[in-house]
């Protein structure tokens, strides 16, 4: 199993507005599903309802996209896995904004969505980008550190550790035990206490 993210190439969708917090990501009557299966059709349901098809994730020219580019603060309010697990269902595999709730950012960590920050002139620019081009190319370089869309360049930040979790594939903890099963059982074997495990 391969878990390593270091490139993230396709097409961006532009979401403006600071402070989206993760019960306008994934209103909470969808938190009683029993998997996370189909919470990708209910990302920002009631922005979505309220804008009359006119959200960024209603609009067919969006449709594919899997970059998303966003303002400061996002993912903030509750601490709902939902939220990422919602944004990840409906195709996004990394984020781009100004700044990120901690615990938005630390469950995104847990499935492989990396999210980077940007200046907010760049996050400005790059989602302005994206509305005059829908089909610009968007390519995300974990090593370069940086977002390439055409001729357009935007450094980006994460935190070192962070960053060699996604490099190295590290962030994926149950890819980790899976790959290391021999060693997990020889481990279980020699404790007395998980005799019966074996």
């Amino acid at each position: 199993m391969n878990s390593e993210i270091q490139t993230i190439s396709g097409r961006g969708i532009p979401l403006i507005g600071n402070d989206i917090d993760t019960d306008r990501i994934i209103p909470a009557r969808f938190l009683r599903c029993v998997t996370f299966d189909g919470l990708g059709a209910q990302v920002f349901a009631d922005d979505r309802t309220a804008l009359n098809g006119q959200h960024p994730f209603d609009l067919p020219q969006y449709q594919g996209a899997n970059i998303l580019v966003v303002n400061g603060n996002f993912g903030c309010g509750s601490s709902r896995e939902h939220a990422p697990q919602a944004i990840a269902k409906w195709g996004i595999r990394a984020i781009v904004g100004e700044s990120f709730a901690e615990i938005f950012f630390g469950n995104c960590v847990a499935i492989g969505i990396p999210c980077l920050a940007a200046t907010a002139d760049g996050v400005e620019q790059l989602q302005s980008r994206l509305i005059a081009d829908p089909q610009s190319s968007v390519q995300i370089n974990l090593k370069t550190m940086q977002v390439d869309c055409g001729d357009f360049l935007v450094p980006i930040r994460m935190e070192a550790g962070i960053r060699q979790m996604m490099l190295s594939g590290t962030w994926d903890a149950c890819g980790q035990l899976l790959s290391n099963k021999k060693q997990i059982q020889t481990t279980v074997a020699k404790l007395p206490y998980l005799a019966w495990a074996v």
